[in-house]
């Protein structure tokens, strides 16, 4: 694979594989903005570690599954749960209660860190180990203590973990803190010239090219797709353009509202399902999509696009691409899609996320879709995910008249003025 620059974080990185041969374990923390090339760097260290024979584990946090407890550690376990048996009973039990496997009590987060530390140093065991978390600033809470939790806690099991935090957030990340960090700026000028000659299809004049290199600071998508956008529009001849106003991360992000706006209607319909599902199942796309009444060829203008991927697996080429099209869709839309969606989710597989898009496809009161979140609520504190079930319970309460039974003690009836309030969700926390 042909990577430009990053030298020195990929001699890190290299640093890490090789001491995991020898059976050392570390960890790493790689920090930057969208599109600065973290996703990149993972890939890096998923090659190396692969053409060395490491087995490699992954996962990646997905905006709107923070309210799920523990999916970001079931996508990195569920692979690997083969190997439970070898745990203690009481690190089995929390795990597979954690994990949706098995009923039970809400397990300790303690219980759930060392049942998955053990796990992975039973896979470890086998031959080394490479553990990849992309987007970690969209983990769910209990996720991101368990494996937070992990990482600093391996020392000679032969394993490495590798996560990739978009820099910087509003979000609270205070488990990621302490970390060995590897902090991505933008690329020098030299490998910024080479990225921008590769990603457009025809020369551009100097003061064009100034331009787009002015504007990205480096960043790799933003060269990318600038540099695509500048070869393409007149605006842009001579280095004349209107002068930016956005930030990069923005920048990138209207170019692909732009892209995606040009598709045809059914495709973009298509790629609004696939930005709401999150599941990344292709399976479960087309299902909603034949729903939607959306024909499978629609897929094709988006690929060529280059906006996203469908085989087996749905994936977009840019975590950017969905936000873009989740931030310019319109209510009606998304309210289509969420819907579609919930008619193609199994209730019995996945009870909680049928109930997630059902309620999202509503609009006004539904006491049937506030009633199944709060069974999800109750599944969630089950497994000890209170700030999921705090979510679902949120959410019903925006559907309800009513207050909703299973409603946790701390919730109370208030007025939130002296002036007459229409009866809509009364309450709050």
């Amino acid at each position: 694979m042909d990577f430009l620059g990053r030298r020195a974080e990929r001699a890190t990185l290299d640093s890490l594989l090789f001491q995991a041969r020898t059976g050392l374990s570390g960890a790493a923390v790689v920090r930057g903005e969208a599109g600065i090339g973290k996703t990149e760097l993972l890939g890096y260290a998923r090659h190396q570690a692969e053409s060395r024979g490491f087995k490699v584990a992954s996962a990646v946090g997905v905006e709107s599954e923070t309210q799920f407890a523990y999916a970001a550690l079931h996508q990195l376990c569920a692979p690997l749960l083969n190997r439970v048996a070898g745990l203690p009973e009481p690190q089995q039990t929390a795990l597979g209660v954690a994990l949706g496997q098995q009923g039970g009590a809400a397990p300790s987060r303690f219980l759930v860190g060392l049942a998955t530390l053990n796990l992975l140093a039973e896979v470890a065991e086998e031959g080394p180990l490479l553990c990849l978390v992309d987007d970690v600033q969209w983990l769910d809470e209990a996720s991101a203590q368990v494996l937070t939790f992990v990482a600093r806690r391996i020392a000679a099991e032969g394993m490495v973990l590798v996560f990739a935090l978009r820099d910087p957030t509003d979000l609270d990340l205070r488990p990621f803190d302490g970390l060995p960090a590897i902090c991505l700026s933008g690329l020098d000028e030299t490998d910024a010239r080479v990225l921008l000659a590769r990603s457009v299809h025809a020369p551009l004049d100097e003061g064009m090219c100034e331009r787009v290199l002015s504007e990205a600071r480096g960043n790799p998508l933003a060269l990318l797709e600038l540099g695509g956008s500048a070869s393409a529009s007149a605006a842009w001849v001579g280095g004349f353009g209107p002068p930016g106003v956005l930030g990069t991360t923005h920048r990138i992000e209207e170019t692909f509202r732009r892209r995606s706006e040009g598709l045809p209607v059914p495709t973009q319909l298509l790629l609004l399902t696939a930005a709401v599902d999150l599941t990344g199942d292709a399976a479960l796309l087309w299902r909603a999509a034949g729903h939607l009444g959306i024909a499978s060829e629609s897929a094709a203008p988006a690929e060529a696009a280059g906006l996203l991927e469908i085989d087996g697996h749905v994936q977009f080429r840019h975590p950017l691409v969905r936000s873009a099209v989740l931030r310019a869709a319109a209510p009606v839309d998304r309210r289509r899609v969420h819907g579609a969606l919930a008619a193609a989710t199994d209730s019995d597989v996945d009870p909680d996320r049928r109930a997630w898009h059902r309620a999202q496809a509503v609009l006004g009161p539904d006491e049937d879709a506030a009633a199944e979140l709060v069974r999800s609520a109750g599944r969630a504190r089950a497994r000890g995910g209170l700030a999921a079930s705090a979510a679902f319970m949120e959410q019903a309460a925006k559907l309800t008249l009513t207050m909703p039974s299973g409603l946790p003690g701390r919730w109370r009836l208030h007025t939130p003025s002296r002036r007459r309030v229409r009866p809509r969700t009364p309450w709050s926390c």
